[in-house]
């Protein structure tokens, strides 16, 4: 009799541990989630003013818009090139 009822503390306080383990995991992936959720927003706002902030100085400025342009397009083009000249 002794070992069922031992055996049944055990039981229980094995249920309330893994139950406050589940809480605690649960009130964490809350807040995960909102933060994650708030990173998205900003995330989202500094895109949004990083294109108006492209397009007002591409209106201001078309010349040196396209000369950006041109000079990344040959960067990237010197990069591609040398990497394909190189022996494996």
């Amino acid at each position: 009799m002794e070992t069922s009822n031992g055996e049944a503390t055990v039981r229980e306080a094995s249920g309330n541990v893994q139950q406050a383990a589940q809480d605690l995991l649960g009130n964490a992936v809350t807040q995960v989630g909102e933060q994650a959720q708030q990173l998205r927003g900003q995330a989202r706002q500094l895109y949004a003013d990083f294109t108006d902030v492209v397009q007002q100085a591409t209106a201001e400025r078309p010349f040196a818009a396209l000369a950006i342009a041109a000079a990344v397009g040959f960067v990237l083009g010197a990069l591609r090139s040398a990497n394909r000249s190189r022996p494996d």
